[in-house]
């Protein structure tokens, strides 16, 4: 019988990108094939210039001993995060701002089954890292995947600004660039800035593609400290083979003040986005910010 030479591989035991540090492995297509090595890790590591180990416990732990509810629980603060499959209840709106999210965490007197525990479970789904034809390596999902599920983190190092300027100053307009900017407006007019880069030390997350009409949506989640997960939702039902992305540019179902339009609409030389979608800008999102000399910085 003839075999087909097309299509993803499900996951074997020859290849699990994730090094066995998942949930699930993660299997690679084409067979044979492997992407540029990198040390895996599941969650974000301290790097170069950071003044907080995003592995310290600092958030103290409710004391719920039944159920976690808005009100009584000191990690709901404002409502339920997650609806009884686990869904994100809010995944946003055009012109709207995400709310935060914090989950209960190991200090929590709750169980381990509390339905405010998610993003802390890890990867769910069967994923592949696998060639596209103009993107060099893509995410896709093996399974369906349902509007509001967790899907994976974005997790590498959290570097401090300086750091941030420095590689990106190393790269050339030929090199890939992993480093995320997270940029959080709260109501004091105070902006909480978390930058990650898994390009040496990163998750699955690493993989993922930028589109104009993404399937994800990027939330900062809170678990044991200040230093957010960068967890990826499902922003749509996501059928099997379809390849994951978001908008590298925060843009999507979120709302963004002049100042962050700014720093993505003015820029160099910008890279071609091939995303395909009907509503493609024609180049990647370009944060200005980061390429200004080194110790200087137009963020306020």
């Amino acid at each position: 019988m003839a075999t087909s030479k097309e299509g993803p591989e499900r996951p074997t035991e020859r290849l699990d990108i994730a090094r066995g540090l998942e949930n699930v492995p993660v299997s690679a297509w084409p067979p044979g094939a492997e992407p540029e090595p990198f040390q895996y890790t599941p969650d974000h590591v301290a790097g170069p210039g950071t003044d907080i180990d995003p592995t310290q416990i600092t958030f103290p732990g409710c004391i719920c001993l039944k159920t976690c509810l808005p009100g009584t629980c000191s990690c709901l603060r404002h409502a339920e995060n997650y609806d009884d499959n686990s869904c994100l209840i809010d995944t946003g709106s055009q012109g709207k701002c995400a709310n935060p999210v914090f989950e209960c965490n190991i200090l929590c007197q709750c169980s381990d089954q509390c339905k405010n525990r998610v993003v802390q479970q890890g990867l769910q789904f069967q994923l592949q890292v696998f060639k596209t034809d103009k993107k060099g390596w893509g995410l896709r999902t093996l399974e369906f995947i349902p509007k509001g599920r967790f899907v994976c983190e974005y997790a590498g190092e959290v570097l401090g600004y300086s750091e941030v300027q420095r590689r990106i100053q190393l790269q050339t307009i030929q090199d890939p660039n992993y480093i995320i900017t997270v940029r959080e407006h709260v109501y004091s007019g105070q902006v909480i800035e978390t930058f990650v880069d898994p390009a040496s030390i990163g998750n699955i997350g690493r993989f993922l593609n930028h589109s104009c009409e993404p399937n994800l949506l990027m939330i900062p989640v809170r678990i044991d400290s200040m230093v957010p997960k960068l967890a990826l939702f499902a922003a749509k039902d996501i059928l099997p083979e379809e390849e994951l992305s978001y908008d590298y540019s925060g843009r999507f179902l979120n709302l963004m003040d002049s100042k962050d339009k700014e720093r993505l609409d003015q820029g160099k030389t910008r890279k071609p986005c091939y995303c395909g979608a009907r509503s493609c800008a024609a180049f990647l999102p370009y944060d200005s910010s980061l390429y200004c000399p080194l110790g200087k910085s137009n963020i306020s």
